[in-house]
């Protein structure tokens, strides 16, 4: 097993910063879960460790091996979030999961690994000979598991591999994600803007905003008890037994306020023009607007980004 390393990691396009200084650890056998809006660099920083988007500064270790000096055919693998492009139209199933199998594996072999492969993501291996346009969603999505599995991998980046499916098929994905993580003992880092899925799965949470991360430690603390503002803004956003979509939870917050233009990002904490308990609330707390939280990060639980991490929401004392 091998653990994945994020060390002070930027990704830059041009003057925009879409990753910047993340430093991020999936430990070896664990679930780390991603959150985060879209466009926070989510799926950038997932990119940049599969090798396909460029790392401006920083390093990705693999069982720490910097990724760019591994071999091409690297023990990671990452399954995308359309299972509809993931996949070669004109190609059977089973050449495309054969085609991610190490060289010098023999065609019998190979149609052997095929075979236990799709039984292993709860698919026929009769349907070895199928096109991707036979089957349905959650089937496609099934199979670009299987690819990603025949490449030996120690670490599976999942990038919202449920958000294109119908809800009737997640929770059986997710089901059998998690059932073939543990079974195989894979490291993963599993990407969602759904956070009921990210608790459903991870033994870590890591929430990302405007590229960094700015909340991170285990799945049930930072849940049940988030120490930044986005954090809660995300909690309270997402439906819940006891709440729908159309309940108003917003009271004085400013969640609901646009994020910040990314290509000129506020100075100070990132999520101040937004933030529930900074200055447009409380007038004083100027710092939010002239220091960055993230210096200090390491030293406040969940290592919040977040000058009054320890100060609840419902406290409005300074």
């Amino acid at each position: 097993m091998s653990a994945l390393e994020f060390e002070g990691v930027s990704v830059r396009y041009g003057k925009l910063t879409a990753v910047d200084g993340v430093s991020l650890t999936v430990p070896s056998g664990q679930v780390v879960g991603l959150v985060g809006e879209s466009g926070s660099g989510k799926s950038t920083l997932a990119r940049a460790a599969a090798g396909l988007a460029p790392v401006s500064a920083g390093r990705v270790l693999l069982g720490g091996v910097d990724v760019r000096r591994l071999p091409r055919r690297r023990p990671l693998q990452m399954v995308f979030q359309d299972p509809y492009s993931s996949l070669d139209p004109r190609m059977a199933i089973g050449e495309s999961i054969a085609e991610a199998m190490p060289p010098r594996t023999s065609r019998a072999a190979r149609r052997a690994e095929v075979a236990r492969l799709l039984e292993l993501v709860n698919l026929d291996p009769d349907r070895a000979a199928a096109l991707p346009g036979r089957l349905s969603g959650g089937q496609r999505q099934r199979v670009a598991l299987a690819r990603a599995l025949a490449g030996q991998p120690e670490v599976l980046i999942a990038d919202e591999i449920t958000s294109a499916l119908d809800v009737s098929v997640q929770g059986a994905v997710l089901n059998l994600v998690r059932e073939v993580q543990r079974r195989l003992s894979l490291s993963m880092l599993f990407i969602s803007h759904n956070l009921a899925v990210v608790r459903y799965v991870s033994d870590v949470v890591a929430v990302m905003y405007l590229g960094r991360i700015v909340e991170a430690g285990p799945a049930a603390q930072v849940l049940a008890d988030p120490k930044h503002p986005y954090t809660r803004d995300l909690l309270a956003a997402a439906p819940s037994a006891r709440r729908n979509l159309l309940d108003d939870v917003s009271d004085d917050a400013l969640a609901d306020t646009e994020p910040a233009d990314p290509h000129h990002p506020p100075s100070g904490c990132r999520y101040h023009p937004r933030c529930p308990i900074g200055p447009l609330v409380h007038p004083d707390r100027t710092v939010c607007v002239t220091a960055d939280p993230a210096g200090d990060a390491a030293g406040r639980p969940h290592s919040a980004a977040c000058h009054f991490a320890a100060v609840h929401p419902t406290r409005r004392s300074a």
